[in-house]
This record gives structure tokens, sequence and C-alpha cells, in this order.
């Protein structure tokens, strides 16, 4: 597993638990670099502070294509999945849209159901083709 694969894992934690408790992700951030016996990986605290950062218009998107899938209702795991793969595809340059959608992809097959691989597959794929006409803040 590479560094970055790692870091989305971290991230995915991280906005997984901020999530369910009801907190702040730069928090939950801060938490686990004070408990963390090592450093964590830069991309980790990029990955959080970009979707925090974009969080409202990153739900706003996601909302209107994932096709009657409210981000609320989405299990948890998926939901966050779609924050970080949405935040690469628009706002992570560095990031070739193709890894971020497979990297969301893959980690799903891990850690959600069945469907989830194809509906996160599908919704960021819809992101991909219409980014380019998105108006979005740095």
């Amino acid at each position: 597993m590479g560094a970055r694969t790692k870091a989305r894992k971290r991230a995915l934690d991280v906005l997984y638990q901020a999530d369910l408790r009801g907190v702040d992700p730069l928090v939950a951030m801060t938490e686990l670099e004070d408990r963390s016996d090592g450093p964590v990986n830069p991309y980790t605290r990029v990955i959080v502070e970009g979707v925090s950062t974009h969080r409202t218009r990153i739900d706003d998107l996601l909302s209107t294509y994932s096709e009657q899938w409210p981000v609320g209702r989405m299990p948890a795991v998926d939901r966050n999945l779609l924050r970080i793969g949405a935040w690469e595809v628009l706002w992570a340059n560095d990031v070739p849209t193709g890894v971020a959608i497979s990297e969301a992809v893959e980690l799903s097959k891990d850690l959600s159901t069945d469907e989830s691989p194809s509906f996160i597959n599908g919704v960021l794929g819809q992101l991909a083709d219409i980014k380019d006409h998105l108006v979005l803040e740095p």
C-alpha cells in the first residue's frame, strides 16, 4: 500500500470518526496527531483540511449527483469516501482524476457494502465529467 493510499485511509478514519462523534474534523485530526506514536503522513492533514474547507460545496454536489441519496442517508463510510474523492477530483490538482476515483472505489471494496464501489464510482465519475463546468472556490 502506497503512502498516499495510507494517508487516504487515515483521513477516512478521521473524517468517519468526526462524523460519528459530531465533532469538527480538524479537532479529530489534531487528536490523532496528539496520540500517534509517530509522525502522521502530511497528506492525511491536507485531505482533512481540504474536505473541511469545502464540505458544504462537496455535500451539495454529492446530494445533486447521488440520484435520490441525500448525503445524510448514505452509510458514513461511503459519505466520507465520497467527500475525499470529490475533494481530490475537484481541488487536488496534483492528483489525477482517475487515481482519485480508483482510490475511493478500492477503499470502499474493503470497508463498505457490496454496492458501494459502483455507487462511489458513478457519483465521482459524474463529478469528473462536469468539473470543468463548475465554478469552484480555491
